[in-house]
């Protein structure tokens, strides 16, 4: 048996040496899962964003995003597959868009669900889709048609909507009444 000042001799050196190893642990640690957006053009973008939660279809808005930065707009792991984004360039016209409606406003808001927008007092906007194919973190890149590099596929400014939605998409309705298809 080690005496009791050998013994606090091999604890202050037990953990002495545990603290560098904790310390690098803490600065390796992996980074967090977000959702990100990368505005590559020349121009402010304002964001709007949608997804569908645990408690049902969610829409927020407004990120501006400087022209080229990145923001994150979710963080922590994503809670879903498909993301939906609106997006409009202030200082130079344009917009991105698509053919999955949502509910968006002029000023900064969350709205819970997709249906009956104009009925309850908001715009009912196009957003386009983002397949994350279920991965814990994605970002998305803005660029303008003339700007986007040939071997990238990056969503551009041309309208561009889902070309096969998964069932649970929201889509352009189908009897003339907002919401999902059923």
């Amino acid at each position: 048996m080690l005496s009791t000042p050998v013994r606090h001799c091999v604890s202050l050196l037990t953990r002495r040496a545990l603290l560098p190893a904790l310390l690098l642990a803490a600065f390796t640690a992996p980074a967090l899962a977000d959702f990100r957006l990368c505005n590559n053009t020349g121009g402010r973008v304002g964001v709007a964003l949608g997804y569908k939660d645990s408690e049902g279809w969610i829409t927020e808005g407004w990120w501006n995003v400087s022209a080229r930065t990145c923001d994150t707009l979710l963080r922590g792991e994503l809670v879903a597959r498909y993301y939906y984004i609106y997006a409009v360039d202030y200082d130079r016209g344009g917009e991105w868009s698509g053919h999955a409606f949502m509910c968006t406003r002029e000023k900064e808001f969350t709205i819970r669900g997709i249906e009956n927008c104009l009925a309850r007092g908001y715009d009912r906007t196009g957003y386009f889709e983002v397949d994350t194919n279920e991965q814990r973190s994605w970002t998305v890149q803005l660029t303008d048609t003339a700007e986007q590099p040939p071997d990238r596929p990056l969503q551009s400014r041309t309208p561009s909507g889902p070309s096969r939605p998964p069932s649970n998409a929201p889509q352009a309705p189908v009897d003339g009444r907002e919401g999902l298809k059923r």
